[in-house]
C-alpha cells in the first residue's frame, strides 16, 4: 500500500478503535501539542554576576524561547534548598532559594510568560525532602515527635557479630556502593533516603503527608503555574514489609531495590487522589518521571485517557539504551538502529492502540548530551547529528520536550576534563567508589573516567553557551561560573547561530533547523502530533525510518544512525512511495535531485523528511 493511498480508509479503521485520534475531535488538548523547554536554572543565565543562574535570567530570555517555538517552560527546582542535589533536596516548597531570586521574581516571570501566551510548569519533588526541611527537623528530633511518621524510620538489624546493619540491603540510587538507609544518632534509628542521606523519603502512607503535598500543588497553581513535572513520582509507595532485594549485582553489598519501592501497591490510589482533590480543579500539564517501569499495563494505568492520574510520563527506554540491562546506570552497552526502532515503535504503538499519551525527549538534566550519546559529536559531524535528532523527535507523536542547549547542539564535556571538574553528587560518589575499589588499577580507573565523560549528569549541567564572550555570556566576564563552561563555546553558541541561520548555501544552523522543525510540527500537527505510526525496515542495523499519516496527508522520516554511507533499499516492498523530500540535514538544494524510490543513498548521519505520494 502506498503511503498516501487509502489513508482515509486506514484512518477510519483506527478511529473506530481509538475514538478521537484525529483533528476535530475532543481528544485534542493544548498539552499534547505543546513544545516544552526545560530550564536547569543554575546553568541557564546569571543576571547578577554571582556565577549562578537565576530567575531574572530566565525572564531575560523569554523572547528567545518564544521565537524558537516554545509553548511551555519547565523549570527544575528553584525552591529553598541547601543544594545537596542541585535543588532536588527541598527545604521549603513555598519559597525560593536566594541564589535564584525571590518569590516576587517568580511572580514577574509568570506574568511575562503569560504576556507571551506561554505557560510555566514547576518541578514537584515530593518523594523526599531535604534533611533541612522543617518537617524532617521535627521528625528526627524525637521518636515521640508529631511528625515522626512523616518519614520512614526503622530500627537497626545486627549481624552474627553484633555489628549494626541497615534494615535491608537496598542500595542508594545516587551512590550504589552505599546503603539507602541513613543512621540517625539522636534517635538511634535508620531513615530511608533512596537518593542521598540528605534527602529523606516522605512516608506517603500518612494522610497528613498527602494533604500537605496537595497544599503545595494548590499554592503554585493559584500563583499561576500551569502544571507539574513530578520527580520520581512512582517511588512514593513502598512495599511496607521492606524486604531485602534480590542479588542482581554480584559482589555488591547493597542491591537495587526498585522492585519494592517503584510502582508500589498504593501508587495509583495516591495519584488518583492528587487528581481528584487538586488537578481536576485546574487546566494542567502533568508529566511523571517514572524510572524502573517497563510494564505496559502499569504505564497505561497512569496515562490512559480514562486513568484520571497523569497526562503522560517520561519513559526511560530510549535514554537507557546504552545501559547494561539490569545493571546500574554507569555502564556501557552497545546498541544499533534496530534497538532504537524497537523502543520507539513500542511506545508509539502502545499509546495509539490503548489511548494514552507519550512524552518525546532524548535529553534532560539527568542525561548526557544527545548529540554525544546517539551520534558523532566531533566537529566534522556534530551539526549533522544534532539535526538528525531534531528530525527524529519533531516527527514523533507525543508532547515534545527540548532541553536547554539542545537546540544549538551542545555536547558533552571534553574527555580531557579531570574527575575533579565534575560537580554532581552522583558523579562524585561514582568516582569515589571506583577509587576505593580499584586504588591502583589504572585500567579500571580509566574505564570509570570514560564512563563519567559519556554518561555523567554533569554533561547536561554546564552553562548554556549564549555567545563567544568569556564564560559564553552565561555570567559576567569578571565572574566565576559555578561550573566550568565547555571550551567549544567560542564557536558553538546561540548568538552565532542566530546571526548566521544559513551558514552555507542550502543549509540551516542547528538552531534554525530546530525552529523550522517545531514550526513544521505545529503546521502538520494532525500527522506529527496525532497521526498514525509505522516503522519501515525494522531489521536494518543502521537506518531508522517510519511513516506518519493522518486522514489527509502523510510523511516519511529516514535517519542514518551511522557514520557510513548507506545504500538503503528499505522503501522497496514497504508500501511507501515518497513524492518528494522536503527537509534534510545536508545541503537542501540537492533534495529535488534525490531519488524517491528503489535505492536511497544516505550519507553519514543523514536525515531526510519526505512527503508521501
Amino acid at each position: 500500500m502506498a503511503c498516501g493511498v487509502s489513508i482515509a480508509k486506514m484512518s477510519t479503521t483506527i478511529k473506530s478503535k481509538i475514538p478521537g485520534l484525529y483533528v476535530g475531535t475532543d481528544k485534542h488538548q493544548w498539552w499534547k501539542e505543546a513544545v516544552v523547554y526545560q530550564i536547569y536554572p543554575a546553568s541557564f543565565l546569571d543576571s547578577n554576576g554571582d556565577g549562578w543562574g537565576d530567575v531574572p535570567g530566565i525572564t531575560k530570555k523569554l523572547d528567545y524561547l518564544k521565537d524558537l517555538g516554545v509553548d511551555v517552560i519547565w523549570i527544575s527546582p528553584i525552591y529553598k534548598s541547601p543544594q545537596a542535589d542541585m535543588g532536588y533536596d527541598i527545604a521549603d516548597y513555598e519559597d525560593i532559594d536566594p541564589s535564584y531570586g525571590t518569590l516576587a521574581d517568580v511572580d514577574h516571570l509568570i506574568a511575562e510568560i503569560k504576556k507571551r501566551d506561554m505557560k510555566l510548569v514547576m518541578d514537584l519533588v515530593v518523594n523526599h525532602t531535604s534533611e533541612q526541611h522543617a518537617w524532617f527537623l521535627d521528625s528526627r528530633s524525637s521518636k515521640t515527635s508529631s511528625k515522626r511518621d512523616w518519614y520512614i524510620w526503622k530500627p537497626a538489624k545486627y549481624d552474627a557479630n553484633g555489628n549494626r546493619q541497615p534494615p535491608n540491603n537496598w542500595a542508594l540510587i545516587l551512590g550504589e556502593a552505599n546503603s539507602a538507609w541513613t543512621w540517625d544518632e539522636t534517635t538511634q534509628e535508620y531513615y530511608l533516603s533512596l537518593f542521598t542521606p540528605e534527602q529523606p523519603d516522605l512516608n506517603w502512607e500518612n494522610p497528613a503527608v498527602r494533604a500537605a503535598v496537595h497544599d503545595i500543588l494548590r499554592f503554585w497553581l493559584d500563583r499561576g503555574a500551569s502544571g507539574f513535572r513530578m520527580d520520581v513520582i512512582n517511588l512514593i509507595s513502598k512495599v511496607q514489609t521492606y524486604p531485602d532485594a534480590e542479588v542482581a549485582v554480584k559482589g555488591a553489598k547493597y542491591q537495587p531495590g526498585d522492585k519494592f519501592y517503584a510502582n508500589g501497591p498504593r501508587l495509583h490510589e495516591y495519584l488518583k487522589e492528587i487528581n481528584t482533590k487538586v488537578l481536576s480543579k485546574y487546566d494542567t500539564l502533568t508529566v511523571g518521571e517514572m524510572p524502573f517501569v517497563r510494564n505496559e499495563d502499569e504505564i497505561m494505568r497512569v496515562v490512559g485517557a480514562e486513568s484520571s492520574e497523569l497526562n503522560m510520563i517520561f519513559a526511560f527506554d530510549l535514554v537507557d539504551i546504552d545501559n547494561v540491562p539490569g545493571d546500574f546506570k554507569f555502564t556501557l552497552h552497545p546498541w544499533d538502529a534496530r534497538d532504537l526502532k524497537k523502543i520507539v515503535s513500542r511506545l508509539q504503538r502502545l499509546m495509539l492502540e490503548r489511548d494514552g499519551w507519550n512524552s518525546v525527549f532524548v535529553e534532560n538534566h539527568d542525561q548526557p548530551r544527545s548529540v554525544s550519546r546517539y551520534t558523532d559529536d566531533s566537529d566534522e559531524w556534530r551539526e549533522y547529528g544534532a539535526k538528525l535528532l531534531c528530525l527524529m523527535q519533531t516527527t514523533l507523536a507525543g508532547t515534545l520536550y527540548v532541553y536547554q542547549g539542545e537546540e544549538i547542539g551542545m555536547r558533552n564535556v571534553p574527555a580531557s576534563w579531570k574527575p575533579e571538574e565534575y560537580k554532581d553528587i552522583e558523579s562524585i560518589n561514582f568516582w569515589k567508589k571506583n577509587n576505593e575499589l580499584y586504588p591502583n588499577d589504572e585500567e579500571k580507573l580509566a574505564l570509570a573516567r570514560k564512563i563519567l565523560q559519556r554518561k555523567a549528569r554533569d554533561n547536561a549541567r554546564t552553562p548554556v553557551q549564549w555567545d563567544s564572550t568569556p564564560h559564553a555570556g552565561f555570567t559576567a566576564p569578571t565572574s566565576t561560573p559555578w561550573m566550568r563552561v565547555v571550551p567549544d563555546y567560542t564557536y558553538i553558541n546561540a548568538a552565532a547561530q542566530l546571526t548566521t541561520p544559513n551558514p552555507t548555501p542550502g543549509t540551516l544552523s542547528v538552531h534554525a533547523f530546530w525552529k523550522r522543525g517545531l514550526e513544521n510540527r505545529k503546521k502538520h500537527k494532525d500527522v506529527f502530533v496525532y497521526g498514525d505510526f509505522e516503522v519501515i525496515d525494522p531489521q536494518h542495523e543502521k537506518v531508522v525510518a517510519w511513516k506518519r499519516w493522518s486522514e489527509t496527508e502523510a510523511f516519511v522520516t529516514v535517519l542514518n544512525f551511522s557514520g557510513e554511507e548507506i545504500q538503503w533499499t528499505g522503501l522497496d516492498g514497504s508500501g511507501v512511495e515518497v513524492k518528494k523530500w522536503v527537509a534534510g540535514n545536508y545541503d537542501e538544494r540537492e533534495l529535488e535531485r534525490r531519488g524517491t524510490g528503489g535505492k536511497v543513498v544516505l550519507r553519514a548521519w543523514e536525515g531526510l523528511l519526505g512527503v508521501c505520494a
